[in-house]
């Protein structure tokens, strides 16, 4: 069923809106993928915060176009999917990861991260990002690390007082 132009223009217009604010996109080729695989996919794409896809590629093309993602018009070839990250950087690689593992079907063919076009095989590096209360725990814990080593260090003084005066006591006792 042919699409109307007020149709194309409200597709183009939503895939560039979400692309304006993604932080990353995934395009990968579905053929042969079941309904039912795709809809597996579809409810891992929404539970993951990942906006999915299916469009035209002239006009994921325009949509792309004037965004940081306008790189990947050349991995537009053949029935595409486009994944877009909105929480964190490495959403859609992980949900994407994630599925083709099952389904080989699923054939992943570039990524972009800030305006960058990354091969298809920096997949597993993006999907390794830590997602952002990830990287605070992270963060945190690298800053505490000083102060707990300086309390350790502290508590260390007293402590070794009481040993050493114990072992004196056991040593009078002793003799």
């Amino acid at each position: 069923m042919a699409l109307s132009l007020k149709e194309k223009k409200a597709i183009v217009a939503e895939v560039a809106e979400v692309a304006a604010n993604a932080h990353s996109a995934v395009v990968a080729e579905y053929i042969g993928l079941a309904s039912n695989d795709m809809n597996n996919l579809r409810a891992q794409a929404r539970t993951g915060g990942v906006y999915l896809r299916v469009v035209k590629n002239t006009l994921a093309k325009r949509a792309l176009e004037g965004t940081d993602f306008a790189c990947m018009n050349e991995t537009l070839v053949g029935p595409m999917i486009l994944a877009f990250s909105q929480e964190d950087p490495g959403a859609a690689a992980r949900v994407l990861k994630e599925f083709a593992k099952g389904n080989d079907k699923l054939v992943v063919k570039g990524l972009s991260v800030s305006g960058q076009l990354l091969p298809a095989t920096e997949l597993d590096r993006l999907a390794n990002l830590p997602t952002k209360d990830q990287a605070i725990s992270m963060l945190m814990s690298v800053m505490q690390a000083p102060v707990t080593k300086l309390a350790r260090t502290l508590n260390e003084v007293p402590g070794k007082m009481v040993r050493t005066v114990a072992a004196v006591r056991d040593a009078k006792q002793a003799s």
